[in-house]
């Protein structure tokens, strides 16, 4: 696709507008697109993608433009789209611009500090170093800096896996199966779903696989009264409430009516009856507390920094600050205690982040049993052993793109004993 003057243009106008990091990029680049309504389609797929190559490679390019000749912005444009199409899909360069391209894009990135080549925040690489050490760090960071794949899970209230893959051939979308959860699927590409007879059905979901796993740990069962603390959208929620074969009682708690607002097409997608949404002020809620004990499973997939979904969400890493996370690991603990008053003895309490640092993890966990004497850790790949996953990463899941091919989680199963 050739990439016109008004491409590069545009291209330059929703970078200057995601990089004020106000927001979400992607909640930046919707309405960017809103209020330019005549991009097509294949113009805006090439703006998006050289914005989230811009956030990913951030460091690296943004010390590519400070050589060069003319406005800074447009330089980091020309480098964001150079970096997804090549330089020789964009039309209308000068001379000058075509040669500094030339010369930039040429540079073995191998060479560079590994601090510039790493495109982390420093304080964030630190901590990365400190936990996992120089050379995993470096390939944790490297992995998390490349574009995610796109993953799908079977419902199997609507089919079953079969006639998914039977669908997917049809379409002529390459797949393969996904190497821990039974019911995922990874696309090869990343199709207009919502055209597929199967997604309209809803016998397909997206769901990354390490999002998958967690319906696993918390193995809800028939008949029983499960709560979803922190649904959000709903995806795990959905995974659940297929778990237990539509029958019992699942709640999905959240403390955003928007969110809950997106779960309804998916529910009613889903074919599921036993979700029930509920709007919380916050974890104290009355709603919470008049459950006290009388739930079998809770999930808590706690707000965190979202560090392990940067292949996804790149700009993450640029909004996030130290004081943010100190915060975080406060709301996260009262959350968890919170959840823990639901369960009645024996039942589960699977915690649950999209983090990869052991303060908002490991450490929330450890916090938590030392105040509550009535929960126990169960050994997480006891709970995936059961069924017939195997994936030991310790007492605790621990997934990492590098090593797992997934996003990075992190879930800890703990059963209340009395």
């Amino acid at each position: 696709m050739r990439l016109s003057p008004v491409v590069i243009g545009s291209t330059e106008q929703a970078l200057r507008e995601v990089l004020r990091f106000v927001g979400p990029a992607d909640v930046t680049l919707s309405r960017f697109f809103r209020e330019n309504p005549k991009l097509g389609s294949r113009e805006r797929g090439a703006i998006a993608e050289a914005v989230y190559a811009l956030l990913r490679h951030r460091l690296v390019l943004m010390n590519f433009s400070d050589s060069g000749s003319g406005p800074q912005m447009r330089r980091v444009a020309l480098l964001a789209l150079s970096e997804t199409a090549g330089m020789d899909a964009l039309a209308g360069l000068e001379e000058h611009e075509r040669t500094w391209l030339t010369h930039v894009m040429a540079i073995d990135r191998t060479t560079l500090s590994p601090s510039l080549r790493c495109n982390f925040p420093e304080w964030i690489r630190d901590r990365l170093i400190e936990q996992y050490g120089e050379d995993e760090s470096e390939h944790l960071m490297d992995a998390l800096n490349r574009p995610a794949p796109l993953d799908l899970r079977v419902n199997t209230i609507q089919s079953s896996v079969e006639p998914v893959l039977e669908a997917l051939t049809a379409a002529a979308i390459p797949f393969e199966r996904t190497t821990y959860a039974p019911l995922g699927i990874r696309l090869r590409t990343k199709p207009a779903l919502q055209n597929l007879l199967v997604f309209k059905q809803g016998a397909i979901e997206v769901q990354d696989e390490g999002s998958q796993l967690l319906a696993h740990l918390l193995g809800a069962r028939r008949g029983e009264m499960v709560v979803d603390f922190c649904a959000g959208a709903g995806g795990k929620t959905l995974a659940i409430g297929a778990t237990m074969r539509n029958t019992g009682r699942l709640y999905a708690f959240d403390i955003s009516d928007k969110r809950l607002v997106k779960l309804k097409p998916r529910l009613a997608r889903s074919g599921l009856s036993n979700v029930h949404p509920v709007l919380i002020a916050h974890e104290n809620d009355a709603k919470v507390k008049r459950l006290a004990g009388k739930i079998d499973r809770v999930l808590v997939d706690a707000p965190c920094s979202g560090f392990g979904t940067l292949r996804r969400n790149p700009d993450i890493k640029w909004r996030q600050q130290p004081k943010d996370l100190a915060e975080l690991c406060a709301r996260q603990f009262s959350i968890l205690s919170s959840a823990a008053r639901l369960v009645k003895p024996g039942g589960r309490l699977v915690y649950a982040t999209c983090s990869l640092l052991a303060e908002e993890n490991q450490a929330i966990i450890t916090q938590f049993l030392s105040q509550h004497p009535q929960y126990k850790l169960v050994p997480a790949r006891e709970v995936l052993a059961e069924q017939k996953i195997d994936l030991d990463t310790g007492d605790t899941l621990q997934l990492l793109p590098h090593r797992h091919a997934t996003d990075g989680f992190f879930a800890a199963v703990l059963e209340r004993v009395t």
